[in-house]
């Protein structure tokens, strides 16, 4: 395993999260142990988590794991998420300080802590004054409940305004966001990258295997069957594998992450979550898994070594698709210039 620090804190992190919406749902609590246990003892020490996750059993399966490994638990550094429903009123959800009150001393009490080291906002709320928000936080901070905080699923401007509010007031600043991000799904590099790199944020990218088709499963002209995402739900999976497989660009990279992996020996799976692990503001990838085999397998992309011309490969093929305005050529062009001056 590698480790790095958490954004711009002094905290250390290892660059592989262990993800863990499975648990409670995907995964039972046995083998959701295993998976804890095996990720621990292949040095890793970043756990994910959210309130909503199997409706709170996820923290809760993994308090129990915490307070039974007491030695493994002082290494962890332990991250939740509040934002989405936890029941039917009409305050059960939200980034209001009314709402995250509630949602941080519930996920506290499930995880069976005292302290949580990084709590994100897992999405946006339109209805909440920013500063709200961030006030709740600061104050959080100041209380012990949590060391630092972060965003999820959040834009580009509104990570760059919670940014420059928290600075106004002299509250305590973010430290990581959690979006969705892989060979597939790059469009974040246009805007949200640039903005958490200006603030010093790292990244979390979550779903680094796009749910599957950058694992190895799925083939040109073959349908999906067993233990895949499409396989299992033959309706809903095959709606998905039909437009996924018009979808040229898809079985591009699907190839070329392939080729690369047979020349390494190593899975497609270790080569996608490599790519990823390259990439600028990436703090840790979160892994994603439903058995102990699965988790092993991922967490063996550490050590694998791809080379700046692999890496290049991999980012031509995945380009985003984009228009010519504003991030395109012309677009790109307006915002720069030349030292020298001159057309």
């Amino acid at each position: 395993m590698k480790y790095t620090t958490l954004g711009h804190s002094g905290a250390s992190v290892s660059t592989q999260a262990l993800g863990t919406m499975t648990f409670g749902s995907e995964a039972d609590e046995a083998t959701s142990g295993d998976i804890l246990t095996a990720f621990v003892e292949g040095g890793g020490t970043f756990v994910d988590t959210a309130d909503v996750y199997s409706a709170g059993a996820s923290e809760q399966i993994i308090g129990r794991w915490l307070a039974a490994h007491p030695t493994e638990a002082g290494q962890i550094v332990l991250a939740t998420k509040g934002r989405f429903p936890m029941g039917a009123g009409p305050n059960d959800l939200g980034l209001s300080r009314r709402h995250l009150r509630t949602a941080l001393e519930a996920s506290l009490v499930r995880l069976g802590v005292e302290h949580i080291d990084l709590y994100q906002m897992h999405a946006w709320d339109a209805l909440t004054p920013i500063d709200e928000t961030l006030r709740f936080l600061d104050d959080a901070i100041s209380a012990g409940k949590i060391g630092y905080y972060g965003f999820s699923n959040y834009l580009g401007w509104q990570l760059t305004k919670a940014v420059h509010v928290a600075k106004a007031h002299g509250w305590s600043l973010p430290v990581t966001l959690q979006p969705q991000y892989n060979l597939l799904v790059r469009d974040i590099e246009h805007e949200v990258i640039p903005a958490a790199a200006d603030a010093g944020i790292g990244l979390l990218p979550w779903s680094p295997l796009a749910g599957g088709w950058l694992s190895g499963k799925y083939r040109r002209d073959v349908n999906p069957t067993g233990s895949t995402r499409l396989g299992e739900n033959p309706k809903r999976g095959m709606e998905a594998w039909d437009a996924r497989n018009a979808d040229e660009r898809t079985w591009q990279v699907v190839d070329a992450v392939r080729a690369i992996a047979d020349a390494h020996g190593a899975s497609p799976s270790q080569v996608s979550l490599a790519w990823l692990g390259s990439r600028p503001a990436v703090t840790s990838v979160i892994l994603g898994a439903r058995t102990v085999e699965q988790l092993t397998d991922n967490m063996g992309a550490v050590d694998l070594d791809l080379s700046s011309d692999e890496l290049d490969s991999l980012t031509a093929v995945s380009a985003p698709r984009i228009d010519e305005y504003p991030y395109g050529t012309a677009g790109v062009g307006q915002r720069s210039r030349k030292l020298e001056g001159g057309r």
